[in-house]
């Protein structure tokens, strides 16, 4: 049976309870904390005396992404990861995770089965388990919302408010790739609406298409880091881009700081793909978003720690609050750095 044959089950088939069976079907709890999963009033987890971590984040269509190239399996594999990252940005580990939506007419079963599948391979990949959440109608498009459920020791969870003038910053992997990746998909976009028989030119892009599409958490981070007893004194995920983020931890910090522009880590792909695009590389690192790095301070004698396996950069140092937050060039001049990160009611 061909794509344009295959029959489609409208929801309204299944109502909401049929739904939610058929999609949760194959969710098996895997941490023991999960008491009692999905089919009931509430989930019941217990935690035996650890702290309890949660993170909510909201997906909306046509504000955080579009159907046009964002496939479904994708969209609920991102869906969960992005609010995994917080939790692991509080150096704790996510264990449960809920999940509600507001469908439109326009989503088949067989639609909402896809998105679920990227629901269902996320929780494999971090080992997380799906207790709950609710679904209702919407008057148009998708709207997801997913609470992360986390737990840690007390004495080992990290906040935004720790870092001390002096501290290093740091940050894992590279930046910039996931903001050029959507950039390509919307000049994709642009031409197919205009000219539907070209075919994307996306063969040499698919790291950076990757990185917005289908991101990752750093729970190898979190687990590196253990592993070498070194607790960051503040950390946050990057995904709202460095200017932003890192001013967030300078305000909760009561701090300054100074990022050197030479030390932040950009990938070849992105460089080159950000000269096609005509914009300055470092502008799409520091302002992009989207990366889901985390972007800790460590206390300076701390820094030999880190030479190892991953791939961090120190990209500068916190600095007394009266210094302001500042860019140093790569010809040694300061900048004062402004957040221009996403604004989510600007866009």
């Amino acid at each position: 049976m061909s794509e344009t044959e295959k029959k489609y089950t409208p929801v309204s088939k299944l109502g909401e309870f049929g739904l939610i069976d058929k999609l949760t079907t194959g969710f098996a709890p895997v941490n023991a904390s999960t008491v009692k999963s999905v089919g009931d009033d509430a989930a019941v987890i217990d935690y035996d005396g650890k702290k309890t971590i949660v993170s909510t984040d909201l997906l909306i269509e046509g504000i955080h992404f579009d159907l046009v190239y964002t496939p479904l399996k994708h969209l609920g594999y991102k869906s969960v990861v992005v609010n995994l990252s917080d939790i692991y940005a509080m150096n704790a580990q996510p264990k449960q995770i809920t999940m509600s939506l507001a469908i439109s007419s326009k989503f088949t079963v067989e639609a909402l089965e896809e998105l679920y599948e990227g629901v269902k391979l996320a929780c494999k990949n971090y080992q997380v388990d799906l207790v709950g959440g609710d679904t209702t109608s919407s008057v148009t498009g998708l709207v997801i919302s997913v609470t992360a459920i986390g737990e840690a020791v007390a004495d080992e969870i990290v906040y935004r408010n720790g870092a001390k003038p002096g501290d290093l910053i740091c940050v894992s992997g590279d930046l910039g790739a996931a903001y050029l990746g959507l950039q390509i998909l919307e000049r994709e976009k642009r031409i197919y609406l205009e000219h539907p028989d070209v075919q994307p030119e996306i063969e040499n892009a698919k790291y950076l298409i990757e990185r917005h599409l289908k991101p990752e958490a750093r729970k190898d981070v979190i687990r590196f880091l253990k592993e070498i007893e070194l607790k960051p004194t503040a950390m946050i995920d990057v995904s709202d881009g460095i200017s932003s983020d890192v001013m967030h931890l300078c305000k909760q910090s009561g701090t300054g700081c100074e990022i050197n522009e030479g030390a932040v880590p950009i990938s070849q792909d992105a460089y080159n793909m950000a000269l096609q695009f005509n914009i300055d590389p470092i502008t799409c690192a520091l302002n992009g978003g989207e990366d889901y790095e985390l972007l800790f301070t460590i206390e300076p004698e701390d820094e030999t720690k880190l030479a190892g396996e991953y791939a961090f950069s120190i990209i500068g140092q916190m600095t007394e609050r009266e210094k302001g937050v500042s860019l140093i060039s790569k010809a040694g001049n300061r900048h004062p750095l402004k957040a221009q990160g996403w604004n989510h009611f600007t866009g």
